[in-house]
C-alpha cells in the first residue's frame, strides 16, 4: 500500500465547476494525506498541470466551456503520465465507453462513496507504479497493427494472452473490469480479430486464422 509520507508528496488534481464536490472529494483526499487542488475550469486546470503535474486526475464531463472529453483529448490522455478518472453525475455506458477511448483510466459515476474512490485511487497509482517498472515489450516484439495499439491497450492485451479473465486483468491493472472489456473490444477492433483466440494467434504468430 501507499504510505503516508509517499502521499504527501502526490497531488490529487479535482476538476469540477461544482464546488461542493470539490471540497468533498478534497476531505477525503487530505484525511487520507494527499495534497488536493480543486478547478473549477479545464482550462484552468490545464494552466496549473503545466508547471505542476498531478499524480491522479478527477475529471468531470459537463463543466461550463471545454468538456472533460475535450480536456482528455487535449491532454493526449493515452499517454498521460497521471491516470485521469472521468466523474459525472449523467453517466451512461456510451459516455463511459467514449471517456476510455479519449484515455481515461477509469469512469466514475456521482454520488460517491469514499472508501471506494479512496481504494480507486490506491488502485491507479499502485497500478501506474508497476506500468512505470514494467517492461513494455514483454506483450511481444512485434505483430501486425502493434503501432495501432496504445500502451495501455497493450497491458491490457499482455493480460488477455496471457489467459487473465477480465476481473483477474482489471484487478491486475487497477481499472473495471468493464473498462477491460471496452479495451478488449478496441483491441480486437484495431488488430482485425474475430475472437479471443484470434487474437492470441495474432499475436503469437503474426498471422489471422
Amino acid at each position: 500500500m501507499i504510505g503516508r509520507a509517499q502521499k504527501s508528496d502526490q497531488a490529487i488534481y479535482i476538476v469540477d465547476d461544482d464546488p461542493a464536490v470539490r471540497d468533498a472529494l478534497a476531505v477525503v483526499f487530505e484525511l487520507e494525506g494527499y495534497k488536493v487542488s480543486g478547478y473549477e475550469t479545464g482550462d484552468a486546470f490545464l494552466d496549473a498541470a503545466k508547471t505542476h503535474p498531478p499524480a491522479c486526475v478527477f475529471l468531470d464531463v459537463h463543466m461550463p466551456g471545454r468538456s472533460g472529453l475535450d480536456i482528455l483529448k487535449a491532454l493526449n490522455a493515452d499517454h498521460y503520465p497521471a491516470p485521469i478518472f472521468i466523474i459525472s453525475g449523467q453517466g451512461d455506458i456510451p459516455m463511459a465507453v467514449t471517456a476510455i477511448k479519449f484515455g481515461a483510466f477509469d469512469f466514475i459515476e456521482k454520488p460517491f462513496d469514499a472508501d471506494h474512490i479512496v481504494q480507486r485511487v490506491h488502485e491507479a497509482l499502485e497500478a501506474q507504479a508497476r506500468r512505470e517498472g514494467a517492461d513494455h515489450k514483454s506483450v511481444a516484439h512485434d505483430f501486425p497493427g502493434r503501432d495501432l495499439l496504445t500502451p495501455r491497450e497493450i497491458e491490457v492485451l499482455g493480460q488477455i494472452t496471457a489467459g487473465a479473465s477480465n476481473k483477474e486483468a482489471g484487478r491486475h491493472l487497477g481499472i473495471s473490469p468493464r473498462t477491460i472489456e471496452v479495451h478488449r473490444a478496441r483491441i480486437m477492433e484495431k488488430l482485425g480479430a474475430r475472437n479471443a483466440a484470434d487474437l492470441v494467434r495474432i499475436v503469437l504468430t503474426g498471422e489471422h486464422g
